[in-house]
């Protein structure tokens, strides 16, 4: 069986080919409190549009008792120690515990790891460190990357600009040699930072500009460059810095004007999401604009307000549109590990690696705290429900129309709209199949190595747009599996479990990174369900699986419903191999779902009948299958980590499935032998027709509950909302759906962010 296209190559494909094409695709590739909560709120604000290359204020900060820094900005937010913001205290103890872990080790070759040597030595005047032998060769992998304009270059590039900042200090141990300085300029200015700049004839660009992430960064980097050189011309696109500076402002602010109204469109990415955060931390802390560094910090506030309501004793406990197998199985292998411990102090747990990029420059930081009431919401010890709703609606599957309306005005023809629909993962939208391929000929990604199939493809087809406008939409539940979409996401949190999903999110569907639900008691002891598409890897690396594979993304997606304690997980494929031989040669999923259920990790798990349930530490985990799970043994040459008890729960016997998951606590549901016993009382009842599963169940904790393929979530007698939630409905409060105000509060510290007004109020 040939491995499935990864993410990008099958999407790129799906931009410039038709379905005959298919056929030739083969494999590749601590709680600070705030002693003075009760005073006066500070508050930023700059609704005037402040030119980015006036010069403000040059106050200083303190950062610690001897060393200061300049600041042209410092008034742009509330000062660190100011009321309503994390105590300085611990902030800056916190501070110095990461610095001096990551001080402790680590390869000068990682700029990050280089700028915690910085920042630390900025911090301590009497520290030393090796600053000698930092010089160009030690950055000769991310020169390579900057030099070949290849792919996440724009990543290494923000971690230079760092250095371009720390490692310009006023004493010997912050300052970095004249000819490293250098060697990041030439680097900066040589920088190519769209995909519609101008290419040169002998050069290809394998940067991918259009995720989420990638757009946020490479605009930051254009707007910081430009201010850096103002006066220098770039060799790209032959405007000076100022011109790119100026190019890239209206851009970042609406990207963080979007951001504030529909949420993150790659939502609760524990991968992507640390890549918002750094580049938004940049911004603040770099940016000479008032107004850029407040919205900054505010789209930051809600990076950190997205963890936050979702943190569970370190474990990012959320339903996620995009993640990865290395991610997703521990949330000490979360690329947001670092930066939660950093700034909620929610787990015992060590800092995993010396290179942080969350957690480094956060420590390294002078302007940006996070409100103290973000860390109040992350350690607090009641039960709590939110709800929210991340991203654009767009039926994909709507009726083929040559003029299709768009949403939000963003008219799939025009160009300048491109990178929006792609940053929802929409390369597989048959509303964008026009617009993709002319963009693609036009600035020559078709020749570049992560378009050969898209090139393949078009030459094969005659690049004929309106057969790919047709065939993407016959096909969307195949082929569209990038698209991210609207999501309704529900969490329940109690301190000693948590659960969350994603809710009735493209039933049936193809999706390539997503995670739809999952249990979680620590970093470790987590349960979630998938449907594989692909079989386990045979690989000694844990982290090997493709996008889609067997425990990365939902060769289907079910059908989720939650309330409270409970929900309802059915797995019913809306494709097979009868839907297009041509697709299933290249998709031929699992006959089969399973579930991911690490036994070691817990104090104890049983099995009884079609439940298996499990423990740890006062917080309890029940897994129902209609079809009868049974634990499978890895197989040789897979990965194990260091499991040594089967954690592949698997449920043979189809592809179609119901999954029911209830968590529960000793203090409210009995010790584990009483919550096995509740649990186990009554077995779910499923009927399964051609129409797809209905199910029946008395909850413990929520009653009666019913659920279908297609009904209505019924639970004790009351329907419940599978869509249409607020943008967010917490017990700290409820924002509107769309609206781009924030109030928020626990009754002792408030926050506040208005990004019609660009102002952010924290008390």
């Amino acid at each position: 069986m040939n491995r499935p296209l990864d993410r990008r190559q099958f999407l790129r494909v799906t931009t410039g080919a038709l379905a005959v094409g298919v056929a030739a695709c083969s494999s590749d590739g601590g709680n600070g409190t705030s002693s003075a909560g009760t005073d006066a709120p500070a508050t930023t604000s700059t609704p005037s549009t402040t030119s980015a290359s006036t010069s403000t204020s040059t106050s200083t900060t303190v950062v610690d008792a001897t060393t200061t820094l300049p600041d042209p900005v410092a008034s742009a937010l509330a000062a660190p120690g100011s009321p309503g913001l994390v105590d300085e205290a611990t902030y800056q103890a916190r501070s110095d515990a990461y610095l001096h872990f990551a001080t402790a080790g680590g390869e000068l070759g990682n700029p990050t790891h280089v700028a915690a040597q910085l920042a630390r030595a900025h911090r301590e005047p009497d520290y030393t460190w090796a600053v000698e032998d930092v010089t160009p060769a030690t950055f000769d992998t991310s020169f390579a990357r900057l030099d070949g304009w290849e792919d996440t270059r724009d990543f290494d590039l923000m971690y230079l600009l760092w250095l371009l900042e720390l490692g310009q200090g006023d004493t010997p141990m912050t300052q970095l040699s004249p000819d490293v300085i250098e060697a990041i300029r030439q680097r900066v200015i040589a920088n190519r930072y769209r995909y519609d700049d101008p290419l040169p004839a002998d050069r290809l660009d394998n940067l991918w500009f259009w995720s989420e992430n990638h757009l946020i960064i490479n605009l930051v980097l254009e707007f910081l460059a430009g201010q850096r050189y103002p006066d220098e011309v770039f060799t790209v696109t032959g405007l000076t810095g100022a011109e790119h500076m100026e190019r890239a402002r209206p851009d970042l602010l609406e990207w963080i004007h979007e951001r504030g109204q529909l949420g993150f469109f790659e939502w609760h990415s524990n991968v992507y999401m640390l890549k918002n955060i750094t580049p938004l931390h940049l911004l603040v802390e770099q940016a000479d604009d008032p107004e850029i560094v407040v919205a900054a910090a505010m789209a930051l506030d809600l990076c950190v307000f997205d963890m936050a309501t979702h943190l569970q004793n370190g474990c990012y406990t959320a339903p996620r549109g995009r993640t990865y197998k290395k991610d997703k199985t521990s949330s000490l292998d979360e690329d947001t590990f670092g930066t939660n411990k950093f700034l909620f102090d929610d787990t015992t747990a060590e800092y995993q690696t010396t290179s942080d990029n969350g957690a480094t420059y956060l420590a390294a930081g002078q302007r940006y705290r996070p409100p103290q009431l973000l860390i109040d919401i992350a350690r607090a010890d009641a039960e709590t429900v939110v709800r929210e709703r991340h991203g654009v609606f767009l039926d994909s599957d709507a009726p083929l129309e040559e003029a299709p309306v768009a949403p939000y005005g963003k008219d799939f023809d025009d160009p300048t709209n491109l990178s929006f629909w792609w940053s929802l993962g929409g390369l597989g939208l048959w509303q964008m199949a026009r617009t993709g391929l002319q963009q693609g000929e036009e600035y020559r990604l078709l020749e570049t190595e992560q378009f050969e199939q898209v090139a393949l493809m078009a030459a094969l087809n005659d690049n004929d747009p309106e057969r790919v406008r047709a065939w993407l939409h016959q096909f969307d539940a195949i082929v569209n599996f990038g698209f991210l979409s609207e999501a309704n996401t529900y969490a329940y949190r109690h301190p000693k479990v948590s659960l969350a999903s994603v809710l009735d999110h493209r039933f049936g569907e193809m999706r390539d990174q997503v995670h739809a639900w999952q249990a979680a008691i620590d970093e470790d002891a987590m349960v979630f369900t998938s449907h594989p598409l692909t079989p386990p890897a045979e690989s000694e690396d844990w982290g090997d699986d493709p996008d889609p594979g067997y425990w990365t993304g939902e060769a289907s997606m079910p059908r989720s419903a939650q309330f409270r304690k409970t929900a309802v997980h059915i797995y019913q494929p809306a494709w097979d191999e009868s839907t297009d031989a041509t697709l299933w040669s290249v998709f031929p999923y699992q006959p089969f779902t399973h579930a991911f259920v690490p036994q070691d990790r817990f104090d104890e798990v049983r099995q009884v009948g079609n439940w298996t349930l499990m423990t740890k530490a006062g917080g309890h985990i029940a897994l129902w299958s209609w079809r009868t799970p049974n634990f499978r043994p890895a197989g040789p040459g897979e990965a194990t980590r260091d499991f040594t008890q089967p954690f592949d729960l698997v449920a043979e016997g189809g592809p179609d499935n119901v999954w029911i998951v209830e968590v529960g606590n000793d203090e409210d549901d009995g010790d584990f032998d009483a919550f096995v016993a509740a649990i186990t009382s009554s077995d779910p009842a499923v009927v399964r027709d051609d129409a797809g599963f209905a199910v029946d169940w008395t909850s413990p904790s929520s009653g009666s509950i019913e659920f279908s393929s297609t009904g209505a979530f019924v639970v004790d007698g009351s329907d419940q909302p599978l869509a249409d939630h607020p943008r967010h409905e917490s017990p700290w409060g409820t924002v509107e759906h769309e609206s781009l105000q924030y109030r928020l509060s626990d009754g002792t510290h408030q926050w506040s962010v208005d990004f019609d007004s660009a102002e952010r109020t924290v008390s």
